[in-house]
């Protein structure tokens, strides 16, 4: 889910009580498409034995950008550009947004 003011049809995340382009107060929860763009990808080298992972910024297809991580490929291979679909994942008992390869 994600915000949309009624009035200009405007996306807005993280979660708010106006929309900060025009001060709308008039958002309402609509659900996301989960299609996105990887803006940029960086990977977080671990010391072992704990896996590399990379961390994104994907631009959703509603507009507003978010961080998160690609999952499904290896952590180098996360490229501007790349078409991606969010998922749930659920990592210490809480509900996380990835997304994986479109």
């Amino acid at each position: 889910m994600i915000q949309r003011s009624r009035s200009t049809g405007g996306h807005v995340f993280y979660p708010r009580v106006l929309e900060p382009r025009t001060g709308a107060m008039d958002l309402e929860w609509v659900e996301a498409s989960g299609r996105g763009t990887v803006h940029a990808s960086t990977v977080a080298r671990m010391k072992p034995p704990t896996p590399s992972y990379n961390v994104a910024l994907i631009d959703l297809e509603e507009g507003p950008r978010m961080m998160s991580r690609v999952e499904g490929i290896a952590p180098e291979d996360v490229r501007a550009g790349m078409a991606v679909q969010a998922h749930i994942v659920t990592e210490d008992d809480q509900p996380l947004v990835v997304f994986r390869p479109a």
